[in-house]
């Protein structure tokens, strides 16, 4: 088995990516306390080294980044992109139905989120989680381990939007 490299989902205007590199150059410069500008392009310049960037999107990917650094450096509270809303886990019959529920949920309250499923294992370690499915809502982990009710997720998305709003 060989090993493979360490991507970290990061999103890109309406895309997430994976980008291979991300994790140890976000890790080295905020190690470094890097200023903000100098961190954008040292992020840049290690991810465009390992990724495919289209040439007509580096300022989009600048952006990303900016904006990424800004929340690991703890400049930026959550930012301002609205509901965040990731389901760990392997991809199962269970996840996919958190998934649905989710969906609906926001269907019905009538909200936006940024929504993403994470399968792959070490970015599930990274959240924090070692039982899935789990599901974590702008940041906060709400449950793990078990298939939350509807009620329950509608509940988490409800008081998450209530915040932001507030």
């Amino acid at each position: 088995m060989t090993d493979l490299p360490m991507t970290r989902n990061l999103k890109i205007g309406k895309a997430t990516v994976g980008l291979v590199g991300l994790e140890l150059a976000m890790s080295a410069a905020l190690a470094q306390k890097l200023p903000e500008d100098e961190a954008v392009e040292g992020l840049y310049r290690a991810v465009a080294g390992k990724n495919y960037i289209p040439d007509n999107t580096s300022a989009l990917y600048r952006e990303a980044l900016r904006l990424e650094y800004r929340r690991q450096a703890g400049l930026e509270a959550g930012g301002a992109a609205g509901l965040t809303i990731r389901i760990l886990g392997p991809g199962c019959v269970t996840c996919n139905r958190i998934k649905a529920m989710v969906i609906d949920v926001l269907q019905k309250l009538q909200l936006a989120a940024d929504m993403e499923q994470i399968h792959d294992l070490d970015e599930i370690w990274r959240h924090g989680v070692i039982n899935t499915p789990a599901l974590i809502i702008n940041g906060q982990l709400k449950v793990s381990g078990r298939h939350p009710s509807a009620a329950e997720v509608e509940e988490w998305i409800r008081e998450a939007a209530d915040t932001m709003a507030s």
